[in-house]
């Protein structure tokens, strides 16, 4: 019974059999990935192939070493594409081929604005032998109707005039025709055309009715020397100087008419740009700039005429301050003198004799200064304000060639969808002449896309040689401008100096 006992007991004790299959199942069941199904660690490692170096983006390679991602490429062309079409790296990888220009396109683009710019470089050391004066305003008829002349001189050895010294009179509408003549000719196709002055209704009003007092004559001076630059930035350019109408004004002596030149006063000059600009803005399709240097210029001429008008309104406070103070020490002056003349000592009423005396000196020193603010610093600015619409105006002729373009690759589409719907319908009698207008627009679009290209590469050049004219025109009129402030604080001390003397001697 013992034995029996001790048997059943070691029976017990011993850990149970378990068959073969159901070890593996177990293991199985162990090893199971709940992404690739039943596979067990042990069978992966045992079932490896050379194909198991396969990479995550499902791209085989023979190296190990040597791996590559398939987005590389895409990556290293859109690093070469403006900022604007950043919003296009979410697009697929075929997507991205498409629109991104190739390195070697780009390569070639940069290559020939360099060399463009090189050409403006060298055109802007070309020395035209000409120079042109407006001098001599003379007053034309009685009343309202009488008009301001003025004598147009002309020097050159260029051999398309037929003269070497000759000069016109011109009126002030003349100048506004030319302006209007040449704008209609080369704005559209990117040329800055430098704009004349403004007109001025109160100016004109007293001129005209025989009015004669200073403000007359400034203006007069004021509109002589602003006639004067026109046509001098006029004749600078070697385009607009190639022009019938430039030398028909400069040469022949008498002009037609002009007409309509009143849309050419400055508000409406102004309303112009604002019209044209409303114009773009209206476009059915929005412009994608593709050349960031556009975008970048457009925005720094923006910015420019922002500041140019503040600084100008700025320097017309100086101008009418100075007036003042000018006007305010000639007030002093004469209070100096009568309190001199009716002093009974003799030092003091000789130091006050000449006080009166320097300070009637210091008030036209301030009023030459007055001046130069004005004719030298204030009239520059104006000017370059003009020019800034005229550099803006271009922009929008380009923005319109654009459009033409657009405009008419969305109606060759409409011809091509109109010549499918006749094919799919099996409308031969009307498929010929959907043909014939395919082959009508298919060269317009061609003609309009190389105008845009052409347009684009012309702006490109003046908006070069605008910069460079203008740092010249800054630089030596702010010369000229600081160095007459420096004569007239000389000769403040000068005066001074001169004057202290009698000061010191009164006793």
């Amino acid at each position: 019974f013992v034995a029996v006992v001790r048997r059943k007991m070691a029976a017990e004790l011993r850990p149970p059999l378990m068959l073969e299959s159901e070890t593996e199942t177990e293991g199985e069941t162990e090893g199971e990935d709940i992404f690739t199904g039943s596979t067990t660690p042990s069978e992966m490692d045992s079932t490896k192939t050379p194909c198991s170096n396969s990479k995550t983006n499902g791209i085989h390679s023979d190296n190990d070493d040597d791996e590559q991602d398939i987005f590389a490429e895409a990556t290293v062309e859109l690093s070469l594409d403006s900022p604007q079409n950043d919003n296009q790296t979410k697009q697929s990888a075929a997507d991205v081929t498409v629109t991104v220009p190739p390195s070697a396109a780009i390569q070639s683009q940069i290559k020939r604005y360099q060399e463009l710019e090189e050409e403006v470089v060298d055109e802007d050391e070309d020395q035209f032998d000409m120079k042109v004066t407006v001098t001599e305003p003379e007053k034309v008829g009685d009343g309202m109707a009488a008009y301001m002349a003025y004598k147009v001189s002309t020097l050159t050895s260029l051999s398309m005039f037929k003269r070497k010294d000759f000069s016109v009179r011109r009126r002030f509408s003349d100048f506004l025709g030319l302006y209007d003549r040449l704008s209609e000719k080369h704005s559209q196709n990117g040329f800055i055309v430098p704009p004349p002055p403004e007109k001025s209704l109160i100016g004109m009003t007293k001129v005209k009715v025989g009015k004669e007092d200073s403000s007359s004559a400034e203006f007069l001076e004021r509109r002589r020397a602003a006639l004067e630059r026109y046509l001098q930035r006029i004749i600078k350019h070697p385009t607009l100087l190639q022009d019938p109408d430039v030398r028909e004004f400069l040469e022949k002596d008498e002009l037609p008419r002009a007409v309509n030149t009143q849309a050419l006063s400055g508000a409406s000059l102004l309303r112009m740009v604002n019209k044209a600009a409303d114009a773009v803005s209206k476009m059915t399709i929005k412009m994608n700039e593709s050349d960031i240097w556009f975008e970048e210029k457009f925005q720094e001429i923006e910015n420019e005429d922002q500041q140019l008008r503040k600084l100008h309104a700025v320097v017309e406070t100086l101008v009418n301050h100075r007036k003042e103070l000018a006007m305010n020490t000639a007030i002093f002056a004469k209070s100096a003198a009568m309190l001199g003349s009716s002093e009974d000592h003799t030092a003091l009423s000789r130091a006050l004799s000449q006080l009166a005396e320097v300070e009637e000196k210091i008030e036209q020193l301030y009023h030459d200064q007055a001046n130069n603010d004005f004719f030298l610093f204030a009239e520059l600015l104006s000017d370059y304000i003009r020019l800034i619409s005229a550099v803006r105006g271009v922009f929008d002729q380009r923005m319109k060639s654009w459009q033409r373009w657009q405009d008419a690759q969305t109606t060759l589409q409409k011809k091509r969808e109109n010549e499918a719907r006749l094919i799919w319908a099996n409308k031969p009698d009307k498929l010929q002449q959907a043909k014939d207008e395919i082959a009508e627009w298919e060269p317009k679009v061609l003609q309009y896309e190389r105008e845009f290209e052409r347009i684009s590469v012309t702006i490109r050049k003046e908006v070069a040689r605008f910069e460079k004219e203008q740092i010249k025109d800054f630089k030596s009129r702010i010369i000229v401008y600081l160095e007459t402030l420096q004569n007239s604080q000389q000769q403040l001390i000068k005066y001074w100096e001169a004057f202290l003397p009698e000061a010191k001697a009164i006793a």
